[in-house]
Order: structure tokens, then C-alpha cells, then sequence
């Protein structure tokens, strides 16, 4: 162990999601990077306490701070931890560990000894629950979250749970397979003094510890300005720096897909395709829609003439001069006309000339 970690003791409390997306062999990989952890913390009843919280839709604890001081008795339970598969229920297990983890009788040290109470939520999902609230509410009691996604992990979700700074606070790995290397990252964080750590670094974004000093670095979709301090989001939306196939809309350093009017964003958020603008109850037309390639016009039925709005239609004169072929009489029918003659004549079977 690295003995800069007796500096600082801690109440930790780790949070592992192992809801139904959380393969088996996924999961053992977790166990591992629990035991790696404990191997890295001064632990003791006088150092470092650790609790270990296991969650799916339900929220078990798997031991709390006062059950364990020693690290053999500690990786022994994390090797029996079994899955609870089924949902993400982030929040409510936040909330567990604030209501019935941290606490005197649990095994948490009395305010008046100042001892650092540190979550560590490890999920590859997003939460099916309102984690935004609880997680302010354990913030606000004084307890610091680190947030670590793995995979399919909703970033988003991260960033609300986490404390302040963020990029101190918030970690994602590709998968469970590489989850040890954030081992080194949390000695750092939680043992060895480091520049990123005091606060002192006057980074705007991202700060990273190297050894005795520290560089600043920025999120993606911005880039480190000249005084390698502060950040600039970039252009996203410049041309041949996305993927749009009509629109690309800038959004604070990162960017989004939009279409032209008459035309809908396909699934991969990127391509655009001509909506059936004649589709019943996307047009205005009240008799025929003509559809033309993400837009339309409107018609009328024979025997009606379109109005000046373009929309509506109105019967037309049948029986205007040069409209009918009837020879002598021509009578208005909606829409259509009938052919009549005059008194002494009599309509011919073809229902147009008299005799």
C-alpha cells in the first residue's frame, strides 16, 4: 500500500451497478477493481472504513463501515458479492447510503472528527430514477461522489451526480476489462499530494496531475487557448468537421443534426429523409394533396377550381360556354351537369344533341 495514503483517512463507501446489462464476467471484473482499491487504501478502524453497496432495482448492502477493518476479511466479502441484476436504480441507492450507511450506528465517524464521507458510484448505465435531487441532497450533507462510468454509461447522469470540480470528480473507461487502471487514478486522488487535488491549479477545464506539477487540458469539442489555462469551444459545425447531411447546429462545443423543412432526421441522427407531407393530417388541402419531395400543393376533384388560399376548392361553372358539349340546354349539377332541350325537342340517346 502506498503509505502516503495513512495522510488522509476516509468513510468510503463504494456503490457497484449490477443491473441486468452488467454481464457476469463484467461484474466479477468490478470485484477485482474493489479488491485492487482496498489494497490501495491505509485501511483500519482508526484509517480508512469502506462499505460496499451492490444495486439493480433494488438496493442491497453487501457490508457497512463497521463490519471490517482489515483488508483480508474485506476482499473475502467482495468475492461472495453476487449480482441483483433487473433495473438502474442509481438514485434510490444514493439515498440508501445516506440514510442507512452513513450513519453513527453503521459505523460513520462523528462530524466532530472530520473525516472525509466518499462515494464512489460505479454504473455503465443510465438511472432509471431521479438521481439529480438525492445526489445534491448527499452533496449538500457534506458527502463527495466520484461517479465512474464503464461502456453504455449515460455521461450526462455522471456529471449530476458527481461533486464539483468535475474532471475531478467524474471518470469513464471503454469497458470493465480496462476498469483496474483507474486504480492508480484514485491513489493519486485520494493519497499522494497532487496539484489538481489543492485546487490551486487555475485550470478552466480539466486539470491532470503529473507528478509534481500539472498540465490543463479542455472537454471535447473545445481546445486549450494560448495561455494553456483557459478553453474556446471549437466550431463544430465548420465545414468537414461533421457529419450533418443538411444541417449542423452548433451546441456549446459539441453539435447536433437538423433538416430542412419537409424533411425528418433519420435514426442515426445524421442523414435526412423527404417526409410524406401528403400523409392524413400533415396537409391542409381540402380535397387532393400532390406530393412533392419534402413538400406539396394542393388540388381540387374534377368539375371544382382551387381558391386563391391555395387550400380550398369551389365547385366550378359546368355550364360556362365552352365547358359542356351539350347542344342545346346545359343543366348545373355538384359537380358534374346533365344535358336538357328546348320545349318541341327531345334528347338523343347519347344524352348531348336534340331532335
Amino acid at each position: 500500500a502506498d503509505p502516503a495514503c495513512k495522510n488522509r483517512p476516509l468513510d468510503l463507501v463504494f456503490i457497484v451497478d449490477s443491473s441486468r446489462s452488467v454481464r457476469p464476467e463484467e461484474f466479477e471484473k468490478v470485484k477485482v477493481f474493489l479488491s485492487e482499491m482496498i489494497d490501495t487504501l491505509d485501511v483500519g478502524e482508526r484509517t480508512t472504513r469502506v462499505a460496499v453497496m451492490n444495486y439493480a432495482s433494488t438496493v442491497k448492502v453487501e457490508f457497512p463501515l463497521r463490519t471490517y477493518f482489515d483488508k483480508a476479511s474485506m476482499k473475502e466479502a467482495v468475492s461472495r458479492i453476487e449480482p441483483l441484476s433487473a433495473g438502474t436504480m442509481t438514485g434510490l441507492a444514493i439515498q440508501t447510503a445516506m440514510e442507512e450507511v452513513f450513519t453513527e450506528e453503521m459505523g460513520t465517524r462523528p462530524a466532530t472528527f472530520n473525516i472525509p464521507k466518499v462515494v464512489i458510484v460505479v454504473t455503465d448505465g443510465r438511472p432509471q430514477d431521479q438521481v439529480q435531487d438525492v445526489a445534491a441532497s448527499a452533496r449538500t450533507a457534506g458527502i463527495e461522489i466520484y461517479a465512474v462510468g464503464v461502456d453504455r454509461a449515460d455521461m450526462q447522469s455522471l456529471r449530476i451526480m458527481a461533486s464539483e470540480p468535475l474532471d475531478e470528480h467524474v471518470f469513464y473507461v471503454e469497458t470493465y476489462g480496462v476498469i483496474e487502471k483507474l486504480t492508480s487514478r484514485f491513489r493519486e486522488t485520494f493519497c499522494a499530494v497532487n496539484m489538481c487535488a489543492l485546487g490551486t491549479h487555475g485550470c478552466q477545464q480539466v486539470c491532470v496531475s503529473n507528478g509534481a506539477s500539472h498540465l490543463c487540458d479542455c472537454y471535447e469539442g473545445y481546445t486549450l487557448n494560448p495561455d494553456k489555462r483557459t478553453c474556446s469551444a471549437v466550431d463544430l459545425c465548420a465545414p468537414g468537421r461533421h457529419e450533418c447531411d443538411q444541417i449542423c447546429v452548433s451546441n456549446n462545443g459539441s453539435y447536433v443534426c437538423d433538416c430542412y423543412e419537409g424533411y425528418t432526421l433519420n435514426p442515426d441522427k445524421k442523414t435526412c429523409s423527404a417526409k410524406d407531407m401528403c400523409a392524413p393530417g400533415r396537409h391542409d388541402c381540402a380535397q387532393v394533396c400532390l406530393s412533392n419531395d419534402g413538400s406539396y400543393s394542393c388540388g381540387c376533384y374534377e368539375g371544382y377550381t382551387l381558391n386563391p388560399d391555395k387550400k380550398t376548392c369551389s365547385a366550378a361553372d359546368v355550364c360556362a360556354p365552352g365547358r359542356h358539349d351539350c347542344e342545346q340546354v346545359c343543366v348545373r349539377g355538384d359537380p358534374f351537369y346533365t344535358c336538357d332541350c328546348l320545349q318541341g325537342y327531345t334528347l338523343n340517346p347519347d344524352r348531348k344533341t336534340c331532335s
